[in-house]
């Protein structure tokens, strides 16, 4: 059985703020490629939607602010 290391406080720290930073970075970098391709994953996100709807109709957003995520 391999002995572990035992570390001090600060050693802790700075390996939570290594992987707190690492984390955020790969949240933006994510939220970036994702962001970019905003419209094809709307259109993919509604295609079921649209195939249900009558023809002839359109989708009605109750509140102002929704017809903003996918325009």
């Amino acid at each position: 059985m391999e002995e572990q290391k035992k570390q001090v406080l600060t050693e802790h720290l700075t390996d939570l703020r290594k992987c707190l930073i690492f984390s955020l970075l790969a949240v933006a970098v994510g939220f970036c490629i994702s962001y970019s391709f905003v419209k094809d994953i709307g259109e993919w996100f509604f295609k079921p939607l649209f195939e249900a709807l009558p023809d002839q109709s359109s989708l009605i957003f109750v509140s102002y602010q929704e017809a903003f995520f996918f325009i």
